[in-house]
């Protein structure tokens, strides 16, 4: 994958950011001195309100031309436009515009193009709190210098990490900080929803368009105009709906199912997985063109076992949010100890779970060692868990991220849920008390 705009390792030299920008300047025509510096994937050019850069030239037609940033370089492409777009003498339909400065024609109208891309040292913010994210270690602090920089932009976020490390936290940080920040924030899980069904959620559906389909529906596309869309799991997407996916990242336009009109869409783009997309684009499992179009800016987020010095942050912070009252103020330099010590699998999710589950059981004001559950009875290094350990904290971590998931799919019917789940009512409701979900 080359020319990926992304956060960069790279050795000997400073960790690096790239942004993308550009600046349109009129330099003839009825707008003429009209200028842009924008920050999009793709800016569309024409008279209609919709564009990027909307211009008053009859001559131009509505959705005239687009300017594209592919994985291969800057590309001008016309929209099959009317009177054509003009480099030179040249009607072309498609060109490549290059890293500088070029002159191309809509109409009578001449506009000069210059990349103002920027690339910049990413240095440790000296904050240790971004909006619901905390960290004082070096890896948290450069997040958020990088979400500093990226989050007043409008360029498309891949967020990767392992399960638990705070995805979702990232998007509605991003979304906080935007210019976008007074509309909708829209969540949307690919791993969560039946395959049949992923189309309909995301981009909406007609009546009638299948069975069940009583009423039409706004897609969640539609429902995060003027905001933000987080697509969750994103290496869940099935590959069939990839290209669906591509075209409307590309054209900021929908196509409900079973509808013919398309309807325009201004969102931007949070991605997040924890899978290696690369390695699922080498397999054939993801898409090249749409890993290319979604990391646009790569996000890793650091795993809780990386970053022990944030613990005593994390911990305040994740007390404060018990859902339920308790009396725990900290706890001690034993506990903080152990868990220093751990794997965490789970990472914050389930440092909070492991809280949460100590807080009805702890009668002073610190946990001790004694509160906690009894996988953290015995010292244990790090990654050195028996395998029965192992196996009790992987089923039980899967269990609660299964009920949480579970229960908000039903908006917390019980009964719904446990018939999906094959439980018995009852069952369920004990097995919600045991990991503390209400």
């Amino acid at each position: 994958m080359s020319d990926i705009t992304s956060v960069i390792d790279a050795p000997n030299r400073p960790r690096q950011i790239h942004l993308r920008r550009m600046r349109l300047t009129v330099l003839d025509g009825p707008d003429r001195g009209l200028e842009k510096e924008l920050d999009r994937d793709v800016v569309h050019l024409g008279t209609h309100e919709d564009n990027d850069l909307q211009l008053t030239d009859d001559t131009i037609s509505r959705y005239h031309a687009e300017i594209d940033h592919t994985q291969h370089g800057t590309v001008l492409r016309d929209l099959g436009s009317t009177n054509g777009t003009w480099v030179g003498d040249v009607r072309v339909r498609e060109i490549y515009l290059g890293d500088r400065q070029r002159t191309f024609k809509l109409g009578q109208t001449t506009i000069r193009f210059a990349s103002e891309d920027e690339v910049v040292d990413i240095v440790p913010s000296e904050v240790e709190v971004f909006e619901s994210l905390v960290g004082r270690s070096v890896a948290m602090r450069e997040l958020f210098s990088v979400l500093d920089r990226v989050a007043p932009t409008d360029l498309t976020v891949l967020v990767s990490g392992e399960t638990g490390t705070g995805k979702e936290l990232v998007s509605r940080a991003i979304h906080a900080r935007s210019r976008r920040s007074t509309g909708p924030l829209v969540v949307f899980d690919c791993g969560a929803v039946a395959r049949n069904l992923v189309e309909s959620e995301l981009f909406g559906h007609e009546r009638g368009a299948f069975t069940g389909a009583h009423a039409p529906r706004a897609g969640v596309f539609e429902q995060a105009h003027g905001g933000t869309i987080f697509l969750d799991e994103l290496g869940e997407l099935p590959l069939e709906l990839q290209p669906t996916l591509l075209r409307v990242l590309e054209q900021r336009q929908v196509r409900r199912v079973g509808d013919s009109r398309m309807r325009p869409v201004d969102v931007r783009v949070v991605a997040a997985t924890n899978r290696n997309l690369e390695d699922d684009v080498a397999a054939g499992r993801f898409r090249e063109d749409l890993y290319y179009r979604l990391a646009v800016v790569e996000v890793p987020l650091p795993a809780l076992r990386e970053r022990p010095e944030d613990l005593p942050l994390l911990i305040e912070r994740l007390l404060a949010e018990i859902p339920f009252e308790h009396g725990i103020q900290n706890v001690s330099a034993a506990v903080l100890e152990r868990f220093s010590k751990w794997s965490w699998p789970g990472n914050v999710r389930e440092l909070r779970n492991v809280l949460m589950r100590t807080a009805p059981f702890c009668d002073t004001d610190t946990v001790q060692l004694a509160d906690l559950p009894a996988t953290f009875q015995r010292p244990t290094a790090r990654g050195g868990l028996t395998l029965k350990e192992a196996k009790t904290r992987a089923v039980e971590a899967f269990e609660r991220s299964y009920l949480e998931d579970l229960m908000a799919t039903h908006s917390g019917d019980t009964e719904l849920a446990a018939s999906t789940a094959e439980l018995e009512p009852k069952v369920l409701l004990r097995m919600l008390r045991r990991h503390g979900l209400r």
